[in-house]
């Protein structure tokens, strides 16, 4: 799940251009899920969602302990720690988080429905790269 998961984050970072501001928004990938997951779980599911896949990924990345889930299911706090770590533990991190949500959407929704709703969002990527398990 996390190669997928990385791919995912370099893939969409490769396509998104920092907006104006100048401040990106720090983890995309959730932003772009969580529309088709309101959908199927509501918006406290997508917070609770998020909110499992925080604690899940504390266990393997201690930093993300600093984040916390909004109203909305956003991670507050993320765009400050990535100006104070290291790229390769920030992008550690964000894979971790984004596995851990994967992970939970295969179990709870199946690898098809998972592989059909990750393919909506990102088009240009294979959907044979994209392995969530076996259907």
């Amino acid at each position: 799940m996390r190669g997928v998961a990385k791919q995912l984050i370099l893939a969409d970072a490769a396509r998104t251009q920092p907006p104006e501001t100048g401040v990106a928004d720090a983890f995309p990938v959730t932003g772009k899920l969580r529309p088709q997951l309101a959908t199927l779980m509501g918006h406290a599911g997508v917070r609770a969602l998020v909110g499992r896949a925080l604690v899940l990924g504390v266990e393997e990345v201690s930093w993300l302990r600093a984040l916390h889930v909004n109203a909305d299911g956003d991670l507050e706090g993320l765009a400050a720690l990535g100006a104070q770590l290291d790229p390769a533990d920030y992008l550690e991190g964000r894979v971790v988080l984004l596995a851990q949500l994967l992970g939970m959407l295969v179990a709870f929704i199946g690898p098809g429905l998972t592989s059909r709703l990750v393919g909506e969002i990102w088009p240009q990527l294979p959907l044979k790269d994209l392995d969530f398990g076996p259907e």
